[in-house]
């Protein structure tokens, strides 16, 4: 039997809703602010259609910040360099992480939000699962690193949304020193040459 295609006023809904709660998280001073009612009102559908459409708030929240995280994941997986497949994992970690951290200033509320949801571990989603999968998958290709599993974890922490949001938001720091901090880092990590800002 077919799949059933969803019904226009649903897929018209789901897209209001995505696009109302990514402004509210861009704009709120904290993403707890952010409630299922304020999402629902400022799509113009009533809540009852946001839970049949994403679950709960967790699953909104997940569902938006796949949408936003689709370009860079398609430039991941089938992309030019640095961040393509094709390219030499010691040249690959760096811009990975760089595109990560990135992509976490420019949505520090929604990461934040999505980091901060429900009781399970940020460490047991799908988006850092796969993270870390690639990340230690390079990293078993670079000589001299004994625990690839646990390079990656540490890498990746320097990227955590929290931690972005202390660094940039509460303390201040620029964009391109951020940047420039964790590339060189990540050299460090890795014995690499000297990094410059990316």
């Amino acid at each position: 039997m077919p799949e059933r295609k969803p019904r226009k006023d649903a897929t018209r809904n789901r897209a209001a809703a995505l696009a109302a709660a990514d402004t509210l998280f861009a704009d709120c001073r904290s993403p707890e602010d952010v409630t299922m009612a304020d999402i629902a009102d400022a799509a113009g559908v009533g809540k009852g259609t946001l839970f049949r459409a994403f679950g709960d708030r967790t699953g909104l929240i997940r569902a938006l910040y796949g949408a936003r995280l689709e370009p860079l994941a398609a430039a991941v997986e089938s992309g030019p360099p640095p961040l393509g497949p094709a390219t030499p994992p010691a040249e690959r970690v760096p811009a990975l992480l760089d595109a990560l951290l990135c992509f976490k200033l420019d949505n520090r509320h929604l990461a934040l939000a999505l980091e901060g949801t429900g009781a399970d571990s940020p460490y047991r989603t799908d988006h850092y699962e796969q993270w870390h999968t690639l990340l230690r998958d390079l990293l078993h290709r670079l000589p001299g690193l004994a625990d690839p599993g646990f390079t990656a974890h540490a890498l990746l922490a320097a990227t955590r949304a929290d931690l972005v949001e202390h660094l940039a938001g509460e303390r201040q720091t620029p964009r391109e020193d951020l940047r420039a901090q964790l590339a060189a880092f990540t050299a460090r990590v890795l014995g690499t040459p000297g990094a410059t800002t990316p």
